[in-house]
């Protein structure tokens, strides 16, 4: 079984055995998501926004790749809504764990356990 689709069974998995808990992600809704504000991020966070607002240049190669959401944990859009973005970690080797992920109508998620959470970002 390659990859993509292990990751794709194991996330089928656990929102199964969610949906039988009665503690679906569907059922949590986006309003279960917390939040930050923009100004409590990283600094690095905030650079990765503006670079997005931008369209780059973006210093990872996948950066701007769609993200499937397969942990459910973001409301729930059509393939292709959100694209990932990488925010820099010093002193990490590779990417690191934080990314933020952006939404088509310009909403953003901040993840610094590389997609075990996310925070909605409140910006002014």
């Amino acid at each position: 079984m390659t990859s993509a689709r292990w990751r794709r069974f194991t996330a089928a998995l656990l929102a199964v055995s969610l949906f039988a808990c009665g503690d679906s992600p569907a059922q949590r809704g986006p309003a279960a998501i917390p939040e930050v504000a923009a100004a409590e991020l990283p600094a690095q966070a905030r650079e990765t926004i503006a670079l997005i607002r931008k369209g780059g240049p973006y210093q990872y190669e996948r950066d701007g790749i769609v993200f499937g959401n397969f942990e459910k944990l973001l409301p729930l859009k059509e393939r292709g809504y959100y694209r990932e973005y990488t925010v820099r970690t010093p002193g990490a080797k590779g990417r690191g764990a934080r990314r933020i992920v952006a939404g088509r109508d310009g909403e953003f998620y901040y993840t610094d356990d590389h997609y075990q959470s996310f925070k909605r970002i409140k910006e002014p």
